[in-house]
This record gives C-alpha cells, structure tokens and sequence, in this order.
C-alpha cells in the first residue's frame, strides 16, 4: 500500500467524471479499504427518527458544528450504532486530511475523513443534496460486512476518488458486485448488481440473497453500463430488465437509473 494507514486514498476533487469511456489514471494512491459496516447500523436505527435522522443530518454540514447543535443528532450520538454509522459516512464523504471530533457525555469520538466522495459536505454551510447521498449511500452499502468482519476490498467508480492504480487492480482482481441507491430517503433504496460469474454475495448477503440487506436486481451486464476499463459499472438501475424477443434490455416504466455506483473487488 502507498501509506502505512490500512486504507490509502486521496482526492482533491469535487465532483465524479463525466466522460463515458475515460482512461483509467495511473494515480499514486489505492482505493482499498476495510468493511466492518454492520447491517442493524445501517437499516434498522440508525437512520430513523429515534438516532440519526436523516434530514437533520443531510441539511447541516458534517462538521463538529453541525453535529453537535442539532439536538436529535447530539442525542443520537449516544447509541453505538450512531457512532459506528457516522464514522463510515463520514469515511466515505470526507478526504483522509480532515476529522471530526464530538463529546458525547463527556466522551470523545473522532471520526476520520477517507475517500472524499463528497468534501463539500464537511464544509462550513455545507449540506448533501441527492448527488452526495447517492455516492455516500454506495459507498455505505459497499463496506457492509454480513459478519460485521474487518476484509479489505478494492473500491471503484466513475469519482476521481475512486481512481485506482494498476498494481491494486492486479492485487484485487476478483470482482464481487457494484451498488447504489440512496439510504437517506425516508424509504432506504438499497440495490446491487452481481459481477460476471458471480452468484452471491457472502460478504455482504451471508448465505443467501433471500434476506440480504441490499436488493440484488440482477446482472450488473443486464442492468448497468460498462463494464468500464476499471472494470466498474454505471448507471445501474433498480429493476431487472424484460427481453424482447430481439434481446434488447426493456425496461419497465419508474425504473429509476443511478449514476452513481461503486463497485467492489476482492484479493
């Protein structure tokens, strides 16, 4: 790795690229980090109205400021769940050169800033309209650990933050799925698409898909653009297509398109 912290990443950069086919950039950085994210902390409390609401804390900036003068995320802060769920939005939205620390009785949490998938939320009046819901959301549901275990995994997209170097891509050359949606919503939209040759998705879904924390749509070959030179996917959509009879991808209407994705790669 490039730097001794277990996760190296770097961007300076406020927004996603926007080109279709963009080279892949030979950066002087990894996108690999760990994912210990457990299911309860992202669905069941954490963005509710009794912890972490997610108006109150998408309309305010993710500072100590912020945080810390709206009651209901000062209270919220108190639950573990809470702390573990903003320590991974703040992981995901925030460069690795900025933090935050909060007292919460009279305790001390720092979370720490990583990939910066959306740094204009960490500053002063800052808020996170839709664009950096959705990355931080993908960002959120790709570090989703089933078994709430510490597995490092290549992180790529169409977000100069994710830009990954040719010696990460050898290393992590099992590709596992691509996610997206939005988990800010009043009503979570959780999605994932399977790589080629892929079935399942332990990491993530445990044994099954039946029950899995994240709605699997399908192929990401079937459902998504690309794959991308990184081996990503784009403008993954919510639903599985229906084939005509000429082999076309048809899609019903209300099928919403993400533009912004991650997808996961494994050693």
């Amino acid at each position: 790795m490039s730097t001794s912290q277990a996760a190296c990443i770097a961007s300076t950069e406020l927004d996603g690229l926007d080109g279709e086919d963009e080279a892949v950039e030979e950066v002087q950085h990894e996108v690999v980090v760990y994912n210990a994210l457990t299911h309860n902390a992202l669905t069941h409390n954490a963005l509710t109205h009794n912890a972490l609401t997610h108006n109150a804390l998408t309309h305010n900036a993710l500072t100590h400021n912020g945080l810390m003068s709206n009651p209901f995320t000062k209270e919220a802060l108190r639950e573990r769940e809470s702390r573990e769920l903003l320590s991974f939005i703040v992981s995901c939205a925030l460069p690795e050169d900025e933090k935050i620390t909060v007292e919460v009785d009279r305790r001390s949490y720092t979370f720490v800033g990583e990939l910066g998938l959306a740094p204009e939320w960490g500053r002063k009046n800052g808020s996170c309209g839709e664009k950096c819901q959705e990355w931080v959301s993908a960002c959120l549901l790709s570090r989703v650990n089933y078994q709430g275990e510490h597995v490092p995994i290549s992180l790529r997209g169409k977000h100069d933050a994710l830009s990954s170097t040719a010696k990460e891509r050898d290393k992590y050359d099992v590709p596992e799925a691509t996610y997206y949606g939005n988990v800010f919503q009043k009503n979570q939209r959780r999605f994932a698409c399977l790589a080629p040759g892929q079935r399942s998705i332990p990491r993530v879904c445990g044994p099954s898909l039946k029950d899995c924390v994240v709605d699997v749509v399908g192929k990401c070959e079937d459902v998504c653009d690309g794959p991308q030179k990184d081996g990503s996917y784009t403008n993954c959509r919510d639903r599985k297509p229906l084939l005509n009879l000429c082999g076309l991808r048809i899609f019903l209407p209300g099928t919403d398109s993400y533009k912004t994705s991650v997808s996961v790669f494994l050693e």
